[in-house]
């Protein structure tokens, strides 16, 4: 496995490896898998669905400044490299790309790469800024290693949907693969910042994933289910919490997040239907959320 700090050394590295393989009459398809790092269960799984596909597996581990706003958590987001590294051999990562922030930033940069709409909702709406920041080091991560997949898990969908967007409408030649969320074996989505919570901050979290079995419960019954209902159900079962400090509770189309009829029967939609949380527990702002099918049925969960 390969660690490597330096922006052209991670180029030039992938150009070999290609390169090797044309060689010998053959090509190899890329896999990347861009973090933050601090791994856990749910990255594991990312790496392995990577292994699977892919002949060379590319991980990035890089806390991005630009995408936290100023009252945001960027000093303090959790970080342990050895450990990181330790997963990703464990999951026959072939190359680790940790760049400082010089590194990726030299001087200040006066490029962004902004999706309009998609980001106006959900964490767009909470964190101004915050995608433009996104999917400009993804953007960068793709021009470096220049993947045929990568690899997103579905706890953050908006992202997905984001950086989706971006892949189509700038001809980007990767196909980006949508994880299922991986989860305790209480239900609590799996989250880096998982580690800033209390016992009891946990404790109530769970109300998160509790209230989107309801959601599921909800769409497959047989009475009539609007957006609107649904919102009010899941905030009410989320305020019954008193650590919870609800940010939003939406639902939306899904991957348009293009907004629903307070009237419609979701049940019976011609399109996928998101269902997202993001609720602080004490200083932690959690994020989850349940994507159903037009015939009611979850997807990626």
């Amino acid at each position: 496995m390969k660690v490597i700090g330096e922006v052209q050394v991670l180029r030039e590295s992938v150009r070999q490896e290609r390169n090797a393989a044309m060689r010998q009459g053959r090509e190899i398809s890329v896999g990347l898998v861009p973090t933050m790092g601090f791994l856990h269960e749910g990255h594991a799984s990312l790496l392995r669905e990577a292994r699977a596909k892919n002949d060379l597996v590319v991980l990035s581990i890089f806390v991005n400044p630009i995408q936290f706003g100023p009252n945001e958590d960027f000093e303090r987001y959790p970080r342990n490299e050895q450990s990181d590294l330790a997963l990703a051999e464990r999951e026959g990562v072939d190359i680790v790309f940790i760049p400082s922030v010089v590194e990726m930033y030299p001087k200040p940069a006066k490029t962004r790469i902004v999706v309009s709409e998609l980001t106006s909702s959900l964490c767009g709406a909470s964190r101004p800024g915050h995608f433009d920041g996104v999917t400009t080091v993804v953007s960068k991560l793709f021009h470096l290693v220049a993947p045929d997949y990568a690899y997103f898990g579905m706890k953050d969908a908006q992202q997905i949907a984001v950086i989706q967007q971006m892949v189509e409408d700038l001809n980007f030649d990767v196909t980006i693969e949508a994880c299922p969320i991986v989860r305790e074996e209480d239900g609590l989505a799996l989250s880096s910042r998982n580690v800033y919570l209390s016992s009891e901050d946990r404790k109530q979290a769970l109300i998160l994933s509790d209230s989107l079995q309801q959601v599921q419960h909800d769409l497959q019954g047989d009475q009539k289910v609007t957006a609107t209902e649904l919102v009010e159900r899941v905030t009410g079962l989320i305020r019954s919490k008193p650590l919870a400090n609800i940010d939003y509770v939406q639902v939306l189309e899904f991957p348009t997040l293009n907004e629903i009829g307070r009237d419609v029967d979701l049940r019976h939609v011609e399109h996928d239907v998101i269902v997202a949380v993001a609720v602080k527990f004490g200083t932690t702002r959690l994020i989850d959320n349940v994507v159903i099918s037009s015939k009611g049925v979850p997807v990626h969960v």
